[in-house]
Order: C-alpha cells, then sequence, then structure tokens
C-alpha cells in the first residue's frame, strides 16, 4: 500500500486544462510566420530603395559633369583650330601676295636691263655711225673734184657701200628739200642767203644729217633764204 502511493506521488500530475494542438493550429503558426518574415523582407526592400536611389544620383551627376567638360573642351579645342586656320590662311594670303610682288619687279627688272641693253647697243651703233660719218663726207667731196676716172669709180663703190652699212644699222639721212620750213631739232642754219625763195625757207643743203629711230645722230646744214 505504502509503494503504491509513493509511485502515484512520483507520476506527473497532469493539468486537465492543457489541451494538445491540433493539426490546423499548427499550419496557422507556420503560415503566421512565414507571413512575418515575408513581411520583414518587404519592409527590408522598402527601406533599401531610397538607398540604391541614393547611390545612382551622383553617379548621373557625374557623367553630366564629364559630358560637360569634353564638350567645352572641344568647343575650347575647334575655335583653336579655326583661329589656327584663319591665321594660316592668312599668312598664305600674305605670302602669296609677296611673291606676286616680287614676280611683278622681276619682271619689271627684266624689262629695265633689256631696254637699258638696247640703248646700249643703240649708243654703240650711234657712235660707230656717228665716226663714220665724217669718212662719207670725204668720199662725197673727192666726188665733188675731178680726177681719175678710175679712182672715182673706186670712190663711188666705196661710198654705195658705206651708205648701205649705214643704212643697215638703222642710219637715215635728212635731206630737206629746198624750200622747206627749217626745223631746229634737225636743221642747222650755216647762213641767211639772199634767194629767189620766200623769206626763212631753205635754200640749200649743204650736208645731210642722219638719224637712228627717233634720235637724231647729226644735223643737216643748210642755207635759209635772207628775209
Amino acid at each position: 500500500m505504502t509503494e503504491d502511493a509513493d509511485a502515484a506521488a512520483e507520476e506527473p500530475t497532469e493539468d486537465p486544462t492543457k489541451t494538445e494542438p491540433t493539426a490546423g493550429a499548427d499550419e496557422s503558426a507556420v503560415d503566421a510566420e512565414a507571413g512575418a518574415d515575408a513581411g520583414a523582407e518587404t519592409s527590408a526592400d522598402a527601406e533599401g530603395t531610397p538607398e540604391d536611389e541614393g547611390e545612382d544620383a551622383p553617379t548621373e551627376e557625374l557623367d553630366e559633369s564629364l559630358i560637360e567638360r569634353i564638350a567645352a573642351q572641344d568647343e575650347q579645342l575647334s575655335q583653336k583650330v579655326e583661329t589656327e586656320r584663319e591665321e594660316y590662311e592668312e599668312r598664305i594670303d600674305d605670302l602669296e601676295g609677296k611673291l606676286a610682288r616680287k614676280q611683278a619687279d622681276f619682271q619689271n627688272f627684266k624689262k629695265r636691263q633689256q631696254k637699258k641693253l638696247e640703248q646700249q647697243q643703240s649708243r654703240a651703233t650711234e657712235d660707230l655711225v656717228a665716226r663714220l660719218l665724217p669718212v662719207r663726207d670725204n668720199l662725197a667731196r673727192a666726188l665733188d673734184q675731178d680726177g681719175d676716172a678710175n679712182i672715182r669709180e673706186g670712190v663711188e663703190k666705196t661710198l654705195a657701200e658705206l651708205d648701205r652699212v649705214l643704212e643697215d644699222e638703222g642710219a637715215e639721212r635728212i635731206e630737206p628739200e629746198p624750200g622747206e620750213q627749217p626745223d631746229p631739232e634737225r636743221h642747222e642754219v650755216l647762213m641767211r642767203v639772199e634767194s629767189d625763195r620766200p623769206a626763212g625757207v631753205i635754200d640749200e643743203l649743204y650736208r645731210p644729217g642722219y638719224e637712228m629711230g627717233e634720235k637724231v645722230i647729226r644735223t643737216a646744214q643748210v642755207t635759209v633764204s635772207q628775209e
């Protein structure tokens, strides 16, 4: 009897108010825990969105600033290139102008040198003609004198040959006709003589003159009727 009582005292007494959970209750608890976890995750995602937006904004601002700097540098480079191009074009125009002036100066120099050379040649020829004219005068005077026929023929041939040489050199004779008005630039009046011609005109040619081009090498000597 005593042993049975002790055993009964050692066994735990069950609470009659305590009931075992049913299967439905267990499933509700699980769903509730899952919903809580989902809600926590949703809250975490919601809380994380502003942070993500805050991280993207500086990146966009950096990109825009970089683009602006690149655009500014490109504009500066374009302006520099345009300025240098204009400077080069101005320099080219200046050099072309200088070259054109140099070419014109050179052409003028060549013309001056050519004209100078021609003038020197002309003067040399004029000097030669001037030295030959007295020789011709002497030959012409020799023909006015009586002499040996053979000598006279030789003088005539020599005089004719000399006249051809003078003509080839461009020397033209100045032989005014009697009755013409004397020209102070081409005629030298030796004397005034009594004449049947009108007063102040050429009465007689004493010595022919010569001219080359527009230059008188020697004036013609004439007499003029007295007024």
